[in-house]
């Protein structure tokens, strides 16, 4: 019998994995992986794409070699096919097409997400061959260089969240004429609209051209072999282009079939659902990553995010409670960051309509403020969106977007660190940062954009 048997080996299962032997030397992780590419930065995909990592080797965070010196074993282009709880045991299947029991003591389930395929007439029939491409794994990733190949000069981005943005700058990087097509009304739906406006522009500075509040509804090839792809927009106009290559990215959602044949119960859109143990509802069995719901440190309870910093810490706690421990998952404030050309987006918590919805009374105030003292050349605007509680004075989110040399990223982490402990935005602006006229200001910009929230929205009781 396999001692801790895991299915999956990305973000989730290898930090499982390596946990469990990081505390128990005398384990050996036994990982079911679907392809032949473990531990692959899905994350990295775009920079591959546009040239910046030239060997997509270089995606991998660990190679297999080193996973096998780590104490990992692993089962590749091998899918697990079911899971019988009862008598613990997982049936898998091999790339052989051969079936096989494997008995386990303990099982974490790291499943991940797969893409959404909207309803797109054709979709179901057009492939990589056709230049139509969804965009998830490795293995598709060479079915998209293998397109580009071909040296196409037109392409059509369905989606315009974190990866289709990353890849219309991937694009463009690899000299095509980029179309970014949206459903929604404005690019980069995460944030709010005034500042997915500063992203837009960003987009048409460099010659990408966007289309929001337009659905496609259909592509088709042409007698030529391009592709055409035609919709409408909300008003009813028709939209169409021909292009050589088509990408469709428009989210994903939880991985949990096998989950869900084997009895487990399901949350959050349909997500499995898991304890801050990351124990499921069947004992003996733990999930983590993308396939699970994650506990919200500002909501207080359980929402999908699938995001992979939250699935390295996720696969931890679960690595260490199925060999026995009682760590406890700290929860997730939803922080997220994207660069799309030289602009950097970034977010963390709640918006005003999650927020209320959750039952506070919050207010957004917009500020900008720039990265450095301005005395000091190149000092540029950091445009923040803060949002907090007009009852309690409590920190709900905040929300950045600035250039790409502005510390963007580590910014919004001051503010994720004030949402992790609860702090409310008076307590931002006093926080003990760094200064030097170079990098940042007496006051930094995110302390100027809580004090600015502060001066209008302060409880009177605070």
């Amino acid at each position: 019998m396999t001692r801790l048997l895991i299915i999956g080996g990305s973000d989730a299962g290898i930090s499982a994995g390596l946990r469990a032997r990081e505390l128990d030397s005398g384990v050996t992780p036994l990982l079911i992986v679907a392809d032949r590419y473990p531990n692959y930065s899905i994350c990295g995909i775009p920079y591959h794409i546009s040239g910046e990592v030239p060997d997509w080797r270089n995606l991998a965070h660990r190679s297999h070699e080193d996973l096998q010196a780590a104490g990992l074993r692993l089962m590749l282009d091998t899918r697990a096919t079911a899971i019988d709880p009862h008598n613990r045991q997982v049936t898998v299947t091999g790339a052989d097409g051969e079936s096989r029991r494997l008995d386990y003591g303990s099982l974490v389930i790291g499943t991940g997400a797969e893409p959404v395929r909207p309803p797109i007439t054709g979709l179901d029939r057009l492939g990589p061959r056709d230049g139509v491409h969804v965009l998830h794994t490795i293995g598709d990733t060479h079915a998209l260089t293998a397109t580009l190949a071909r040296q196409p000069r037109q392409a059509l981005i369905v989606g315009a969240g974190y990866i289709g943005l990353e890849m219309a700058e991937a694009l463009h990087a690899r000299g095509l004429q980029v179309t970014v097509v949206e459903q929604l009304q404005q690019v980069l739906p995460t944030v709010d609209a005034d500042l997915a406006t500063l992203v837009a522009d960003e987009l048409h500075r460099h010659d990408v051209t966007v289309h929001t509040g337009t659905t496609v509804t259909a592509v088709d090839r042409t007698e030529q072999g391009r592709l055409t792809v035609t919709g409408a927009s909300t008003d009813g106009a028709p939209f169409e282009a021909t292009v050589d290559l088509v990408l469709v990215v428009v989210g994903v959602r939880p991985d949990t079939a096998l989950a869900r044949a084997a009895g487990l119960a399901l949350g959050v859109r349909d997500a499995i659902a898991v304890d801050r143990q990351m124990r499921t509802s069947v004992d003996g069995i733990w999930a983590a990553g993308d396939c699970v719901h994650t506990f919200h440190r500002v909501l207080d309870t359980d929402a999908y995010l699938p995001l992979g910093s939250t699935a390295h810490k996720q696969g931890t706690v679960a690595g260490e409670n199925a060999l026995g421990g009682h760590r406890v998952f700290a929860g997730s404030t939803g922080t997220q960051v994207v660069k799309v050309f030289d602009l950097v987006a970034a977010r963390t918590g709640l918006r005003d309509a999650d927020a209320a919805a959750a039952g506070f009374t919050p207010v957004s105030h917009r500020t900008a403020a720039n990265d450095h003292k301005a005395y000091y050349p190149d000092a540029r605007p950091i445009t923040i969106t803060v949002t907090g509680d007009t009852a309690t004075g409590r920190l709900l989110g905040a929300q950045l977007v600035g250039h790409r040399d502005s510390a963007v990223a580590k910014r919004v982490d001051i503010y994720a660190t004030a949402l992790h402990h609860r702090m409310s935005v008076d307590a931002v602006v006093d926080l003990d940062l760094s200064y030097t006229p170079p990098l940042g200001s007496p006051y930094d910009a995110v302390q100027i954009a809580a004090h600015e929230w502060s001066l209008r929205h302060r409880p009177s009781t605070s």
